[in-house]
Formats: C-alpha cells, sequence, structure tokens
C-alpha cells in the first residue's frame, strides 16, 4: 500500500485501487504535509490542524492530546528507538508513539525542546523533509535559519531527577526557624513557603506541585514558581508537601515535606467556649429571673387590688343586703307569728320564710369565699375542709381530701385562685348534685400542681356542661380563673354518674421557688410586711 499526502487529503493506493481520506473520515484537516509508519504499523499523519493516526482501518486523534500536537506539523520522523521527532510551526517534539495511541499522555510522553536545550530555534520550516534521519541514527530538523541535529540515544538517556528542598517559612512576613518545631501564632493573615529545586540539566526547565495536608486533598497544577501562599489558615495541625520534575518532566518520586502547626487564639480554646456558654446562660437565667419577678410583681399588684375591691364587696354585703334580709326575716318571722294557725297567708309567709333563710345562708357563704384571704391556714387541704361546715345541707354527705406528694408553699395569689375554683366546685358538688359522697385530691407533682374535685351525685346536663345555665356563672366564672391564672380547667360528668372536674396548675406558676435555708428567714420577714400592707377585711358577726 502506498500513502500519498495532498492539500486536499491523504490518498491510498492497494489493488490498483484508489481512496481518499478527508476530514469527514476524521482528519483534523485536508491540508496533509508529511507522514511516517512506526514499527507497530500505526501510520502518523501531520496536518495543518495536528497530528492524527491510521490504525486498524480507521484514522484517530486523540482528544488527550496538548496543544502542541494540535499545531500545524511540517515533519514527523521516528527514530532508531521507535520515537516520533515531530516539527511543527513553534516546536520541536520527541514523542511516546505507545502513550500517544493509548491515550495515556504521563511523565516524559511529550517531551519538547526549545534553545535551552541547544537550538538555535524553534520555529518549523514547511519543507518536503524538514525532519529526516540518517544512516547514524541521528535525526535532522530544519529549523527557521539553521539546521539541526539531536542524537536521540542521548535524548533517551534518563536524566537525574530534580532535588527539592523547602528553604523558608514565613507567617506574615516574619521568617521562623526551621531547626525547631514549628508553631506559628494564632489567626496568621499569609503563611508562605519558599523551596527550590537541583538539577544540572536545563534547569530553567524545573515544574513544582505542592499540597498542604490538612486543608488540600489534590496536588497543584504543575508551576515554575517558587514560593506558594496560603491566606487565612484556621488552627491545627499540617503538612506542607512539594516535588518537582526535572528537564525530561520525570517528577521525583520522593517529596519533601515540613510539619507545622497553627496556635488556637484564646477565644477558639474549650475553656474559653465553656465560660462563654456559661455566661451566656447566666445572662439568660438572670434575664428569665428578672422578667418572672416582673411578672410576680405586677400580679401581686393586680392581686391587691382584686384583694381591696372584694374586701368592698364584702363589706358591701354584709352592711346593706345581708342586714336588710335579715332585718326583712326578723319582721316576717313576728308576722308570722301574730298569724292564727289557721290563716290561708300561714303557709305563704313560711315559704318565704324558708327562701330567705336559703338566701341569707348563700350571701354567708359568699362572703365568706370573699374573706378567704384573711384565713390564717395556708394549705389547701385546710381551706377545703371547712368548706363542708359552712354547708349545713352537707352535712350528711360523705367528705374526705387525699393528698398526693408532699405539700408545697404555693404562691399567695395562686393560692387564693384555686382555692376559690376548688370552693366553687365543691358548694355546687353539695348543694345540687345530691351526692353523698364528695371527694377531693390534691396531688404536689414535680411539674404541676393539680386538683380534682369528684361526685357520684345525678352529673351535669350536656347542654348545661357546653353552653352553662342562664343566669348562673359558676362553671364559667372557673374557667376564667384557670384562664386567668395560666391554668387548665377540665370538666367531666355524664347523668346519672357524677361529675369530675380536674384543675391543672403548671409548678412553676403554682410554687413558691424554693429557697437557701440561709434566706428562709429574711424572707418570711419580706412577706410578712407584705402582709400587713395588705387591706384586712373586718371581723364579721356571725349571722
Amino acid at each position: 500500500m502506498m500513502w500519498f499526502g495532498t492539500p486536499n487529503g491523504l490518498n491510498s493506493f492497494s489493488n490498483d485501487r484508489w481512496k481518499t481520506y478527508t476530514v469527514r473520515e476524521g482528519l483534523p484537516s485536508n491540508d496533509v504535509n508529511c507522514m511516517t509508519e512506526d514499527f507497530l504499523g500505526t501510520l502518523w499523519i501531520g496536518t495543518g490542524k495536528g497530528l492524527a493516526s491510521f490504525h486498524s482501518g480507521r484514522i484517530r486523534v486523540q482528544e488527550q492530546f496538548p496543544a502542541s500536537l494540535r499545531e500545524p506539523i511540517f515533519g514527523i520522523q521516528k527514530d532508531r528507538f521507535g520515537d516520533l521527532w515531530i516539527a511543527t510551526a513553534n516546536r520541536v517534539i520527541r514523542a511516546d508513539p505507545k502513550k500517544l495511541l493509548s491515550g495515556e499522555l504521563t511523565d516524559g510522553a511529550v517531551r519538547e525542546y526549545d534553545i535551552a536545550d541547544g537550538l538555535p530555534g524553534t520555529e518549523g520550516v514547511k519543507r518536503s523533509r524538514s525532519v529526516v534521519s540518517d544512516p547514524f541514527g541521528q535525526v535532522w530538523f530544519s529549523v527557521s535559519g539553521a539546521l539541526s541535529v539531536v542524537d536521540p540515544a542521548r535524548a533517551r538517556a534518563r536524566s537525574v531527577p530534580a532535588l527539592v528542598h523547602i528553604e523558608q517559612i514565613s507567617a506574615d512576613g516574619k521568617w521562623i526557624d526551621l531547626q525547631e518545631s514549628i508553631r506559628i501564632p494564632a489567626n496568621p493573615q499569609r503563611v508562605s513557603f519558599r523551596y527550590a529545586a537541583l538539577s544540572l540539566s536545563v534547569p530553567e526547565r524545573i515544574r513544582f506541585r505542592y499540597r498542604l495536608e490538612g486543608f488540600e486533598e489534590a496536588w497543584s497544577e504543575p508551576v515554575n514558581a517558587r514560593e506558594v501562599s496560603y491566606t487565612n489558615l484556621p488552627f491545627g495541625s499540617y503538612r506542607f508537601l512539594v516535588t518537582a520534575s526535572n528537564s525530561d518532566g520525570n517528577w521525583n518520586s520522593t517529596d519533601a515535606g515540613i510539619r507545622f502547626e497553627i496556635n488556637r487564639a484564646y477565644w477558639q480554646t474549650w475553656w474559653f467556649r465553656l465560660v462563654s456558654v456559661l455566661i451566656i446562660g447566666l445572662i439568660v437565667l438572670l434575664f428569665v429571673r428578672l422578667r418572672l419577678l416582673q411578672l410576680t410583681r405586677q400580679m401581686n399588684m393586680r392581686f391587691e387590688e382584686r384583694l381591696a375591691e372584694r374586701t368592698r364587696i364584702a363589706q358591701e354585703l354584709h352592711d346593706t343586703l345581708l342586714q336588710g334580709f335579715l332585718s326583712a326575716s326578723m319582721q316576717l318571722h313576728v308576722a308570722d307569728d301574730r298569724l292564727p294557725n289557721d290563716s290561708p297567708a300561714k303557709p305563704l309567709v313560711g315559704r318565704i320564710l324558708q327562701l330567705m333563710g336559703r338566701v341569707i345562708e348563700e350571701g354567708r357563704n359568699a362572703v365568706k369565699g370573699l374573706r378567704y384571704s384573711n384565713q390564717e391556714w395556708r394549705n389547701l387541704e385546710g381551706a377545703f375542709s371547712h368548706i363542708q361546715l359552712e354547708m349545713s345541707s352537707a352535712s350528711s354527705t360523705e367528705f374526705r381530701i387525699i393528698v398526693e406528694g408532699t405539700a408545697r408553699p404555693l404562691k399567695s395569689i395562686l393560692r387564693d385562685e384555686v382555692y376559690l375554683i376548688g370552693r366553687e366546685a365543691l358548694v355546687n358538688a353539695f348543694r345540687h348534685s345530691h351526692s353523698n359522697s364528695v371527694e377531693v385530691e390534691i396531688d404536689y407533682g414535680n411539674n404541676n400542681l393539680r386538683v380534682v374535685v369528684r361526685d357520684n351525685g345525678r352529673g351535669i346536663d350536656e347542654f348545661v356542661l357546653r353552653s352553662g345555665r342562664e343566669g348562673h356563672w359558676g362553671l364559667s366564672g372557673m374557667r376564667e380563673r384557670a384562664e386567668r391564672i395560666g391554668a387548665k380547667l377540665k370538666v367531666m360528668s355524664r347523668a346519672d354518674a357524677g361529675t369530675e372536674i380536674e384543675l391543672t396548675v403548671p409548678g412553676r406558676i403554682a410554687f413558691e421557688p424554693s429557697t437557701p435555708r440561709g434566706s428562709q428567714r429574711w424572707l418570711s420577714r419580706l412577706h410578712q410586711f407584705r402582709r400587713d400592707r395588705t387591706p384586712k377585711l373586718k371581723n364579721e358577726q356571725h349571722l
């Protein structure tokens, strides 16, 4: 088979037949300048736009070819060792055909030569044969203005690897002694490394690659620079590595490395972070404490206002309404005594006297409820135990109080509200449920206070339970009080199955905060001072 390179493509003649290969068959360009066949039978083709190969019946151009093999190629020739010598428009190149064909362009696969290697120039000349091999195995190049020759045997001789060495390290412009353990002050703005390599063969061709372990995973691209800098490195341990290639592009198998450590700033130490967390926690705790004290002060002010209002209402009820009913009842008793026994008005007057007695008793109980804050006892079980004694209609009802957990002191304002809710539930149970058993359960839990009032009476109608009864405000009043103090009120009842009312108050709202023993006496004096300032209701005569 014969090959012919023309400006219009690559032509072959075999078995009396011609065939033409152009860019449609894979050539980089139709302008074919030169050709050569290597020892493996691959035809290498130099075109106006780079190098191509003809192998196994088709033309191939490797995508991995460097830019130097994509220039116009003016000459190509193989030497006695099988390497390809190529003259391009700007370069003189030696290449390994096996590596070019496989696409594995490792170190040394493509070697460029320039003036530093002894060439008078690197610009190729477009001639019919600009690169030839003589009988002695030498390769001749026709370059711009001169003729050059190279001995492939000497070019293939493996050069000594470049010896690389790290010379200096600096942190923010201050050089560091490499003889001791290297510790760099905290938060350096710039850390620089200066290195060098020794190569007796064209030292200008030395290339470097570097990597900072602990900061980078991959090696850098090959560079000529002999210094590299890193900015704003965080604290920690590092190892800087650098390697070099000689003039033939062969990389050293051993790396030069140096370890160093960047110190922590004081705000990066564990103790500083711990102290910061503690300080922030204390600030938050102090803020919460101050906020709770502010809320408590506001609640106490409202409590004192409500207490004064209740005192005024109780006094007015006692001095006007109850006294008026009592006077009317006494006069009606006198009139009843004077009526003959057979008088038609006698039964009517008796029923009126009974009604007035019931009204007076209810009024008395209301006044006692308003006077709650003036009682001497401070626990709920003691307060609830007196309610049955106040209800003459409840004397035959079995009544018991169950206390769960360890009793804890309650905040005064909460104690009032809880008592009034429980009192309303007990009064309703004694008066309206017609039960023979009423039970109060007080549970001092770790996280909440729970008060349950249950009876085995006739229960509450579902409509009344949901909407209330016109003219009666017991259930709605309990719900409003519970909502006002941040508690939850649950009412469960069925006809003929009894009623259960459950009040749950969060512990942080209900209980007094625990205090050291040394401050208990001081706090007791403070509470006593506040009680002395609280308006007190005058003692009333039992009606």
